[in-house]
C-alpha cells in the first residue's frame, strides 16, 4: 500500500469523533417528500408526471434532454400534490415534485434484481446507470454514465474511487465503506468494466485505518484493485489532488481526468452503481451525516431524496439553542442555507448546524503580503491577484490569472491572517467570468 500526495492544501481540525464510529440508521420517512428537478450537472429534468397522479417508489418522475443529464425517481409511492419552485440545498430555487406519502411502500413494477449481472457489456452498464439516475454523490452531482462513456482518443487506464472525505464533520463515506465494503468494491468491478480498464484504486485518507482495513479485505484477491492510504491533508478529496496523489499525474488547466487516462468516482457512487445493476433500484436514498454543536443528537442517515432537513434534525433531538447558520455540505466547501425547509438531494453528504455564539465580528483587515494563501492553494494560483482583480472588476484578466481554475476549496481563506474573504471574491471572478463567455457564445 503506496502513500502520496499533492502539493498546498492545508491541515485542518476534523470534528469528526462524535460521528464516525456512529453506525448509519434509517431516517424517518415523511408525510411529503419535495423532489427537486435539477440535482445534476448538466440539463435540469422536466416533469413526466401530473399533479393528482399516483406513482411508485423508483418511478421515474424527471427526465432531461441531451446527454449530459440524469433522470430523477420517486423516493416513495404516494400522490403527487404539487409541482412547485422551492428552496435547493445549492442555494438556487429550482421546479420540485412534491409526493405524499401514502406509506404503501410499492415498488415500481420493473425494479427487480437481475439474474448475471456480471455477464452486461459495457454498453449495458452505463445504460443502466443513467436510467437509475446516478450522479457523482461526494457533492459534485455530474451525471456518473456520462464519465463512464467512451471519449474518441481517449482511453482510461485507472479507475479511482474517492473515499478520502477530508470535510470537516462529514462521516458518511466513512460509514459507507465500514458498512457497505463489498457494495463499494463491486461497484467499482462494474465502473472499471464500463470504461474498460484493468485497475482501480481506493483512495482513503490515513484518519480512517478501520476503513483501510475494511476496504483492504474486502478487495483482498480481486485482480487490479488496490487501497492506497494517502496523508491527511484537506482538500486531498478534490478530483485533481486525488488523481495526482493516487497516480502521480497532473490533470492539465481546464482539462478533465480522463486527458491523463483516470476516471474518479465517489464510494457512495459506487454503491448506488452495484445497487442499480444488481437490484435494478435507481438512485432514490442516500447515506448523510447530520453534525454540529447545534444539533442535540448527530447522526449518520440513510436517508431519502427529497426528505427536509428540518425532518432529520427532529429526529436528531432538535436544535441545542439559538442557530447561527445551516451548511449543506461541509464547512469548506458547503453552503450556508437560510431555512431548515430545504431536501436533500444526490449529492447531499451532510448537513452541519452551528449554535450561535458570543465573538467579535471579524473584519477585513490590509493583505500583509505573507503569500500563505499562494502556499495553501493546490491548484497554484495566486488568491490575492485574483482578489486584487475581482475588487477592480478586471474580469479579463482574471481569467488570464486563472480564475476559472479555482475549485472552490477554501484553503486560502483558511490560513488568511487578514480575514480577507478571498474565496467570495474569486467566486464572484467566476461568476463574472462564466457569464460574459456565455453571453458571447450566444451572440
Amino acid at each position: 500500500m503506496k502513500k502520496g500526495t499533492f502539493k498546498g492544501g492545508v491541515h485542518l481540525p476534523g470534528y469528526k469523533d462524535v460521528t464516525q464510529g456512529l453506525e448509519i440508521v434509517t431516517a424517518v420517512i415523511p408525510d411529503k417528500v419535495y423532489i427537486p428537478l435539477s440535482q445534476h450537472i448538466g440539463a435540469p429534468c422536466s416533469p413526466i408526471v401530473q399533479v393528482g397522479e399516483e406513482v411508485k417508489k423508483g418511478q421515474k418522475i424527471g427526465e432531461g434532454k441531451g446527454f449530459v443529464t440524469a433522470p430523477v425517481h420517486a423516493s416513495v409511492s404516494g400522490k403527487v400534490v404539487a409541482i412547485e419552485t422551492r428552496e435547493h440545498p445549492g442555494g438556487s430555487f429550482v421546479p420540485c415534485i412534491v409526493i405524499e406519502n401514502d406509506r404503501r411502500e410499492e415498488w415500481e413494477e420493473t425494479i427487480k434484481p437481475r439474474s448475471n449481472p456480471r455477464d452486461l457489456s459495457p454498453e449495458e452498464i452505463r445504460k443502466i446507470v443513467f436510467e437509475a439516475g446516478i450522479v457523482g454523490m461526494g457533492g459534485a452531482t455530474f451525471p456518473a454514465h456520462v464519465k463512464y462513456s467512451p471519449v474518441e482518443g481517449k482511453k482510461a487506464e485507472v479507475v479511482v474511487l474517492n473515499g478520502v472525505e477530508c470535510e470537516p464533520y462529514i462521516t458518511s463515506d466513512h460509514r459507507v465503506m465500514l458498512e457497505k465494503a463489498e457494495r463499494v468494491v463491486a461497484g467499482l468491478q462494474y465502473i472499471m468494466k464500463a470504461v474498460d480498464c484493468g485497475k482501480g484504486v481506493i483512495g482513503i485518507e490515513d484518519n480512517k485505518p478501520d476503513a483501510i482495513e475494511v476496504m483492504e479485505k474486502a478487495a483482498s484477491g480481486i485482480p487490479g484493485i488496490e487501497v492506497m492510504s494517502l496523508p491527511e491533508k484537506y482538500p486531498q478529496g478534490s478530483e485533481k489532488q486525488l488523481i495526482y496523489s493516487c497516480t502521480g499525474r497532473e490533470v492539465p488547466v481546464g482539462g478533465l481526468p480522463l486527458a491523463v487516462g483516470v476516471v474518479v468516482s465517489n464510494v457512495g457512487t459506487s454503491v448506488a452503481v452495484a445497487e442499480a445493476i444488481e437490484e435494478g433500484k435507481p438512485l432514490i436514498e442516500r447515506i448523510l451525516t447530520l453534525n454540529g454543536d447545534g444539533v442535540k443528537s448527530p447522526a449518520n442517515y440513510l436517508v431519502r431524496v427529497g426528505t427536509l432537513f428540518s425532518d432529520l434534525i427532529e429526529q436528531s433531538g432538535g436544535y441545542t439553542g439559538e442557530i447561527e447558520k445551516i451548511v449543506a455540505g461541509g464547512p469548506m466547501m458547503g453552503k450556508t442555507v437560510y431555512t431548515d425547509s430545504v431536501p436533500v438531494i444526490k449529492g447531499s453528504s451532510g448537513i452541519v448546524v452551528y449554535k450561535k455564539k458570543e465573538q467579535e465580528v471579524s473584519k477585513e483587515r490590509d493583505c500583509v503580503r505573507c503569500a500563505k494563501c499562494v502556499d495553501g492553494c493546490p491548484q497554484f494560483l495566486e488568491p490575492t491577484t485574483l482578489v486584487k482583480l475581482a475588487k477592480r472588476q478586471q474580469w479579463e484578466e482574471a481569467e488570464k490569472n486563472y480564475a476559472l481554475n479555482c475549485i472552490e476549496c477554501g484553503s486560502c481563506e483558511y490560513v488568511c491572517p487578514a480575514g480577507i474573504p478571498l474565496l467570495q471574491y474569486i467566486r464572484r471572478a467566476k461568476q463574472e467570468i462564466t457569464a460574459i463567455n456565455r453571453a458571447k457564445a450566444n451572440k
